[in-house]
């Protein structure tokens, strides 16, 4: 299937390197990010999956859970694992899907032929509590992700769920943000009583709301 934005992400279950994973089950209320590798013991890889095990306190704070997955069987994982913690100076700290058999693969649409017909390209899907998709990036194999710009998302997404607003370019926590055009002056006022700067008369910014409250990358 081919998973397009506010779809359902299927349930699914598939062993993994702490054990059975039984998708909805395990994400429960939280979000979710689910990321795919080619397969073990390849380099970019190995450094993929110790930058976010290096990153998984900030992954925590926001209420996220992280969900590696690739194509060869749990003992391969394990065996891997080790080489992760002694290269990368950080163990593997968050479950890794064992898809031996292609079926989650397949299911969440992760193989694509033209690269590779046998393994996963490096595919991230940011999942809310819901089990809405709520962002997917795709990269070739050769080039590795940046995991501080999935957080940078993920503090968007969370951030224009709960207000009226959208990031702009580059965005950071604790920058502006923009009010979203649905609203116009008046209901923006009612809202944003502090007021807000005009550039256009579609471009207000505003500064970011909950900023003391906010996590920082």
């Amino acid at each position: 299937m081919s998973l397009k934005l506010f779809d359902t992400v299927p349930d699914f279950s598939q062993d993994s390197t702490e054990g059975r994973i039984d998708f909805h089950d395990w994400a429960g209320a939280d979000w979710v990010v689910l990321f795919s590798h080619p397969k073990d013991f390849t380099p970019v890889c190995t450094t993929e999956l110790g930058t976010v095990a290096r990153l998984k306190p900030e992954f925590d704070r926001r209420g996220v859970k992280v969900l590696g997955l690739s194509v060869d069987p749990v003992e391969s994982h394990h065996d891997w694992a080790q080489d992760i913690a002694q290269t990368q100076g950080t163990a593997l700290n968050f479950p890794l899907i064992a898809d031996h058999d292609r079926k989650v693969s397949t299911l969440l649409d992760l193989i694509h032929p033209g690269a590779s017909d046998t393994t996963t390209v490096r595919t991230v899907l940011v999942i809310d509590p819901a089990k809405k998709l709520r962002l997917t990036l795709t990269y070739p194999a050769s080039t590795g992700r940046n995991f501080e710009e999935i957080l940078r998302t993920i503090d968007s997404l969370q951030l224009t769920d709960r207000h009226k607003v959208a990031t702009p370019a580059d965005w950071r926590q604790g920058e502006d943000v923009i009010i979203v055009p649905s609203l116009d002056d008046a209901a923006a006022a009612a809202i944003f009583p502090q007021g807000w700067t005009t550039v256009k008369p579609y471009l207000r910014l505003v500064p970011q709301p909950e900023t003391e409250t906010a996590p920082e990358a």
